[in-house]
């Protein structure tokens, strides 16, 4: 129990509460506990229906273990993330998913449970649980999923992972016991173990973690991967803390300014630039946006009378935009007044790019689900890409629903509303937030498609917008693919980028329908005829050559040489494919007795070859060795069974040579 009285003062001196009060941290399940007459929350009826539900996925009879309690929290806490939106990933909430779930992995480990087991679980928890949370019930099926596929990851690197902490814990019997901080950092790094799951296992064996080991791993590692990274010199620039640059790139392309500072490429400041220098340049102000929330930075230039300066992109630290390019022409010193002159039809194109992107997330949410949320973004002139969670592929029925719900909203060209406003008040409209980022008391939402009832977008945002969905023009979808576990990607285009696209498969479609000669209303049917006709010629091309090989075998046949009381035939043959081959070398099988059969074919610079042995010669020449033997001498190698291998090699000026040496190797064995 915890008695507040007093309030402590930022001056450490305490005053009485107007009401004083006593927090029992009795939550919901200590009242159950009480009011059931049992000892723990374990006890209650809702963990004794989960435990029961454990123990029969699992196989375990005793339910008062201890694994049994861990796998029965840590399912509902997994659930309710993933039903949030949460998916499982190496970053923010999602890695505290995944370190969840490894957790319950390792526990269902320590009870002999090797093969997925925790996704099952779920159904006992909507059992008890589904009533009350509807939407747990409602997401079971992507709930299990994601689960599985976890457990699935995790599966192919705990059983080795394992076997280096139990080798680590064994060979510490009479030694100080700390495993070592390579050993923590090479679970993490390697084998997926996070740091707490070690520790839990450290713990059950009365070990310690060395932490200042694996601090001192993770340093180098990320020193390494810093040194690899080819920083730029604006993450060098040492600029004073509180400057800003004021940014006037909402309302103007072009602005007259002043010189603040400049950099040379190793960050280090100077007076002036000559001709030909490379350098970052700092403004009083701006037009240019410099790269943020997704949106690529603004080029364009920087002009006086005597200098030309070509902006090539725009970067931001904290609230400084840094200007990178080259002095064409002229000089500019600090302190000299220039023009700022944004590349105007890049950022149109930027523009839409990005209003487009706000268009499509509220998409994905409406025809996905709710637990899509955005996992990065680039929006550039060219396209936009967008990163969000969820499991699976895309089917062809949803893209096409994505794509004609963004444009039906440009189609309304409804107005795009760009307004600051209290953090709080955002929040209240329900503004979609990128989780992690960091936010002032006062954000600028955007908010598209506003009219009777919701609106159908509203983000915050820092980037650049159109002032109509109808600005936009047009929306198509060009790549859907995965980037990673429970991550896909979309990439789409708009305006003209859209419209060239639309060209550009008009053009293919009416090349495609002039070379089947149909005209495109009629396009689908015919390549689907053509198809059909061209999967029947195939087969009996496949046929004729099947009845091709036969003849040829019976022909081989009469070849084969007796060899110490078997047939023995080694030759090279054309026009075999390593199916024919192999159906060749099974027939002379059959028809010679016990024998020993080599057939050899080049195609292409390619060479391909079935070695055939009877099966009462096998425990005398194999047929995986003999067919290694012969593949070494084309550069090749091979396997298979003792009665049957095939190779391939790359040389097939060896052939002659090789058929040549079958016969004395066989001898050998015989």
């Amino acid at each position: 129990l915890v008695f507040m009285q007093y309030e402590r003062k930022a001056d450490g001196s305490m005053t009485p509460l107007p009401q004083p009060s006593v927090d029992t941290g009795a939550g919901l399940e200590r009242i159950a506990a009480v009011m059931q007459n049992v000892h723990s929350n374990y006890e209650i009826d809702l963990f004794q229906s989960l435990i029961k539900d454990i123990a029969a996925v699992t196989g375990v009879s005793d339910l008062e273990n201890t694994s049994l309690r861990v796998i029965a929290d840590h399912i509902r806490s997994c659930s309710f993330l993933i039903v949030d939106g949460v998916l499982p990933s190496n970053e923010g909430r999602g890695y505290v998913l995944r370190r969840i779930i490894r957790r319950a992995v390792r526990h269902g480990y320590r009870l002999g449970v090797k093969e997925p087991f925790f996704y099952k679980i779920v159904t006992g928890l909507v059992k008890v649980m589904g009533r009350a949370y509807p939407e747990l019930k409602q997401s079971q099926k992507r709930v299990e999923k994601s689960l599985l596929e976890e457990e699935q990851q995790f599966a192919r690197t705990l059983e080795n992972g394992m076997a280096i902490l139990d080798k680590a814990i064994a060979s510490m019997q009479g030694k100080i016991k700390i495993i070592d901080g390579e050993t923590v950092f090479r679970l993490y790094d390697t084998y997926g173990f996070p740091v707490d799951l070690t520790a839990d296992i450290a713990r059950e064996h009365d070990l310690l973690l060395d932490m200042d080991g694996f601090d001192a791993a993770m340093s180098v590692q990320k020193q390494q991967a810093r040194a690899a990274s080819n920083f730029t010199a604006v993450d060098k620039l040492e600029i004073d803390a509180g400057s800003t640059t004021d940014f006037i790139g909402y309302e103007h392309l072009c602005a007259t300014t002043t010189v603040l500072a400049l950099f040379d490429t190793e960050g280090a400041a100077i007076d002036e630039l000559a001709a030909g220098d490379e350098a970052l340049v700092l403004l009083d102000s701006t037009p240019f946006y410099g790269e943020s929330g997704g949106q690529v930075g603004d080029s364009g230039v920087l002009n006086n009378k005597s200098a030309s300066f070509e902006v090539g992109d725009t970067q931001k630290q904290n609230d400084v935009m840094v200007h990178w390019g080259i002095l064409r022409q002229g000089s500019i010193k600090v302190g000299d007044k220039v023009d700022a002159q944004v590349a105007g039809a890049d950022r149109a194109a930027i523009t839409l790019n990005h209003s487009a992107t706000h268009l499509m997330n509220a998409a994905l949410r409406i025809v996905l689900g709710e637990h899509v949320s955005q996992k990065g973004s680039l929006v550039d002139a060219d396209r936009l890409r967008f990163d969000f969670s969820h499991n699976s592929p895309l089917s062809e029925e949803e893209l096409q629903q994505i794509e004609a719900q963004v444009n039906a909203e440009i189609l309304k060209n409804s107005a795009v509303n760009k307004e600051v406003m209290p953090i709080t008040e955002a929040r209240e409209k329900g503004a979609l937030a990128l989780f992690g980022e960091k936010y002032g008391d006062e954000v600028r939402v955007i908010t598209m498609g506003e009219g009777e009832g919701e609106a159908y977008s509203v983000e915050f945002c820092g980037g650049t917008h159109v002032s109509r969905t109808g600005d936009i023009g047009l929306f198509k979808l060009t790549t859907e693919s995965g980037i990673s576990a429970g991550v896909r990607r979309i990439e789409a285009v708009t305006g003209f980028g859209a419209l060239a696209l639309v060209a550009q498969e008009q053009q293919t479609l009416k090349q495609i329908a002039g070379i089947v000669k149909s005209g495109q209303s009629g396009l689908v049917a015919k390549v689907r005829q053509l198809t059909v006709a061209n999967r029947s010629l195939e087969k009996q091309l496949q046929q004729l050559k099947a009845k091709l090989a036969s003849s040829a075998g019976s022909d081989l046949a009469d070849q084969a040489q007796d060899l110490d009381g078997i047939k023995l035939l080694a030759a090279a043959v054309e026009g075999f494919n390593p199916k024919s081959l192999r159906d060749t070398v099974d027939q002379l099988k059959n028809k010679l007795g016990s024998s020993v059969v080599v057939l050899i074919t080049a195609s292409e610079g390619k060479v391909s070859m079935v070695v055939g042995v009877s099966k009462d010669l096998t425990d005398k020449v194999r047929a995986g060795d003999l067919v290694n033997m012969i593949a070494a001498q084309v550069g090749g190698k091979g396997g298979g069974r003792p009665d049957m291998a095939m190779a391939g090699g790359v040389d097939a000026s060896g052939i002659p040579a090789a058929i040549a040496s079958v016969k004395p190797w066989v001898h050998e064995r015989l």
